[in-house]
C-alpha cells in the first residue's frame, strides 16, 4: 500500500470484517501478458515496450526497498491504450529483512521464473525479479517458456544451464536477455538500466528503414563468414566495394521497401525473413554492380572472361557473388 506508481496495480483500502480481512484494488481492464502469450509471439516493438514499463515499475519498487519475488507473465496486466501494470506483490520482501517468512534452504516464487539463487535458498535482492523479467520477454519473443516441465525440473534446469535464446532474434535482444539471465546477481543490469535499453530497442524496432540493420546480423554466422561486430566503426563501414557506394541510394531505396514488408512478418519466421533479406541485397547488389556505366562489371566487354564481379571484389566474396549474378542472369532478370 506504500508504494505509488503508474505500473503498479493500487492498493485503495484494506480492514477487516466479520473476521475476513480484505483488499480494495485498482481494476485493470484487460488480458494479462499469459494470455497474450498463449495465442503467439509478440511483436518485439510491443515486447520492448511492455518490458520497459514493468521494468520501470520494478526500479521504482526497488528504490523503496521492495523485492517482488513473483515476476512472471500471469502478474503483468495489458490494461487499454498500451498501459501495462505489475501486480501481485502477495510474497514481495523487504530488502535486508532479516525475518524469513519462508524456511532457509527453500524457494518461493513460480518455478519457470525463479532466479538460480532463489533456487538456491540464497539471499534475495532486486536482481531476482531482472532474471525473472529476462525469462518473461524471452517468452513472450518466442511463444515458449525457456524452462519448462514440473516444477522441480523447471526449477533445477537453471542451476546447470542458462536459458536458450535463438539465433532469431537480433544481437541487442540475445545480449540484453543474456545480461539479465546470467547466473551470477552481480552481472545483471539494475531494472533502472534494463528499462532503459528497453526503450533504446522499441524506438530501433519501430523504424521500419532500420529494419535492414538490425535484421541481418541476426543470419547465423558460418566458419568463413564470421558476424560482424555491432559495434563495427564508420571508418571499417567505408572499406566496401567502390561500386556499392555508387549503388548506395538505388540500394538503400530498394532494401527499404524489401524491410518494411519483413517487419510484417511473424516473430517466429523472422530469422528466416532475415536469410532471405540477406540473398536479396546480395542480388541487388550485383544487379545494380552490373548496371554501372564505367565497364567495371561489364559480363562481355569489361571482362574477357565474361566475369561479372568487379576486379576490387575481396576474394571471400567472388565466388558467391559470381553463383548469385549467373542465377539473376539464367532467371532472365
Amino acid at each position: 500500500a506504500g508504494l505509488s506508481h503508474s505500473g503498479l496495480v493500487t492498493v485503495l483500502d484494506a480492514g477487516i470484517t466479520s473476521e475476513q480481512p480484505y483488499l480494495v484494488m485498482e481494476f485493470v481492464e484487460g488480458p494479462t501478458l499469459k494470455q497474450r502469450c498463449a495465442e503467439q509471439a509478440l511483436d518485439a516493438q510491443l515486447v520492448a515496450d511492455i518490458g520497459a514499463q514493468v521494468a520501470e515499475a520494478l526500479a521504482y519498487a526497488h528504490a523503496q526497498g521492495v523485492v517482488h519475488r513473483d515476476v512472471k507473465p500471469a502478474n503483468v496486466l495489458l490494461g487499454p491504450k498500451g498501459r501495462t501494470k505489475l501486480a501481485d506483490f502477495g510474497i514481495a520482501r523487504l530488502i535486508g529483512d532479516t525475518v524469513r517468512h519462508t524456511q532457509t534452504g527453500h524457494a518461493i516464487g513460480t518455478a519457470a521464473y525463479l532466479a538460480p539463487e532463489q533456487v538456491r535458498g540464497d539471499e534475495i535482492t532486486p536482481a531476482v525479479d531482472v532474471y525473472s523479467l529476462g525469462l518473461v520477454l524471452l517468452e513472450a519473443l518466442t511463444g515458449e517458456r525457456a524452462y519448462p516441465g514440473t516444477p522441480t525440473e523447471s526449477a533445477l534446469a537453471r542451476l546447470s544451464r542458462a536459458p536458450h535464446i535463438p539465433d532469431s532474434l537480433t544481437p541487442p535482444w540475445r545480449q540484453l536477455i543474456a545480461a539479465m539471465t546470467a547466473t551470477e546477481p552481480t552481472d545483471r543490469p539494475t531494472a533502472a538500466q534494463a528499462a532503459t535499453e528497453l526503450r533504446t530497442a522499441g524506438r530501433a524496432a519501430s523504424s521500419p528503414a532500420g529494419m535492414a540493420t538490425r535484421l541481418m546480423p541476426a543470419v547465423t554466422p558460418t566458419a568463413s563468414s564470421p558476424r560482424p561486430a555491432a559495434t563495427t566503426s564508420v571508418a571499417k563501414a567505408r572499406t566496401v566495394p567502390p561500386f556499392i557506394d555508387r549503388a548506395g541510394d538505388e540500394l538503400s531505396r530498394k532494401t527499404a521497401r524489401i524491410a518494411a514488408r519483413l517487419a510484417e512478418t511473424p516473430p517466429h519466421l523472422r530469422g528466416a525473413a532475415a536469410a532471405v533479406l540477406a540473398i536479396v541485397v546480395f542480388v541487388l547488389i550485383v544487379a545494380l554492380a552490373s548496371g554501372t556505366d564505367d565497364g567495371s562489371s561489364s559480363g562481355s566487354s569489361g571482362s574477357p572472361s565474361g566475369n561479372a564481379i568487379p576486379a576490387q571484389t575481396p576474394d571471400h566474396l567472388r565466388a558467391p557473388l559470381q553463383d548469385l549474378h549467373d542465377a539473376v542472369e539464367g532467371s532472365g532478370s
